[in-house]
């Protein structure tokens, strides 16, 4: 837990760990693009200067992180929803997992601790579980919870990279399963996630290196930029979160989307573009009454919990 507090955006650097964790996630990417055909190269055509993205670059990419950015909420509680729906844990998870989103949503930013807590609940949860019978659940489980939450703002920056003939890749701390599924519904390259480690199609229980988070995210960008010959100075990343300033640094076109405080704070010192689909109405539409409606499963679990109790 103290390893992770201490990465602030003027703080955070690549330890071993997250280059294992970085090289991991890239090596995952490229090996779900082997079974994919590599779109053509196209020469560049001109355009004008402010023209952005611009169209057939084939160096140039976009990387997206997902939660808060590209979805609503932590794509991870999601998953937990989904799993304890179909009885992968108790009731007393359920109550941990509903709080944690509930946080997560109102407060708009990550907190080290909570995501800490969700990726140890979830590898205990999968541990022993095939890698290919959760790959089936995950399908299930984004129709059900996630494809909902898609931001139609980021989306359709995420498509505009796309008709533009360039690649567009997911990273996120994320499960790669998970994050592969979304990508492939939101018809995206790829996605780069956290790798758990698996021995002859079953989970241990383990990560390979660490989460894919702060530095680590950088780490596997570094890695799939140099496998995919992209010139990072002409691709573009976004995120909501101030702990991927390493990544947002990394390219020639950073965006603040949906920013933190911390974020939003460096991203104009630094001349970033901004963008924000949480304000006015649709923040009230969208944000309040999915917070409140989580406090609500979690009012729910706790009543659940506390009837289980008295019936001992």
């Amino acid at each position: 837990m103290a390893a992770i507090r201490w990465l602030t955006p003027r703080r955070q650097s690549a330890t071993e760990r997250s280059v294992l964790a970085g090289e991991a996630a890239a090596a995952a990417a490229e090996a779900a693009l082997a079974t994919k055909p590599r779109p053509q190269e196209p020469a560049p055509e001109p355009a004008q200067a402010d023209a952005f993205p611009v169209s057939g670059d084939p160096r140039a990419a976009a990387f997206f992180d997902l939660d808060n950015t590209v979805m609503q909420g932590a794509a991870i509680f999601h998953f937990g929803r989904g799993l304890y729906k179909r009885h992968f844990f108790d009731t007393r998870d359920l109550l941990r997992f509903a709080w944690q989103q509930a946080y997560f949503r109102m407060a708009g930013a990550e907190d080290p601790e909570h995501m800490q807590d969700a990726r140890d609940s979830a590898l205990s949860i999968v541990k022993g579980h095939r890698v290919e019978e959760l790959m089936s659940i995950g399908e299930e489980i984004y129709d059900e919870y996630m494809a909902g939450k898609i931001w139609p703002g980021t989306r359709a920056l995420a498509q505009a990279h796309l008709d533009a003939g360039q690649r567009v890749w997911l990273v996120t701390a994320a499960p790669v399963e998970t994050a592969t599924i979304i990508a492939r519904r939101l018809g995206l390259t790829g996605a780069l996630g956290t790798v758990a480690e698996s021995v002859d199609g079953v989970y241990t229980g383990r990560l390979v290196g660490e989460p894919l988070h702060g530095p680590a995210k950088a780490e596997a960008v570094r890695a799939l930029a140099m496998s995919e010959d992209l010139d990072l100075s002409r691709c573009a990343a976004y995120s909501d979160s101030h702990n991927d300033i390493p990544i947002l640094s990394l390219v020639g076109h950073p965006y603040a989307i949906n920013p933190d405080s911390r974020l939003r704070k460096h991203a104009r010192a630094e001349g970033w573009r901004l963008r924000d689909y949480r304000t006015g109405r649709k923040a009230a539409r969208i944000g309040i009454p999915a917070a409140a409606g989580m406090g609500a499963v979690a009012g729910g679990a706790a009543a659940a919990i506390a009837i289980s109790r008295r019936r001992k």
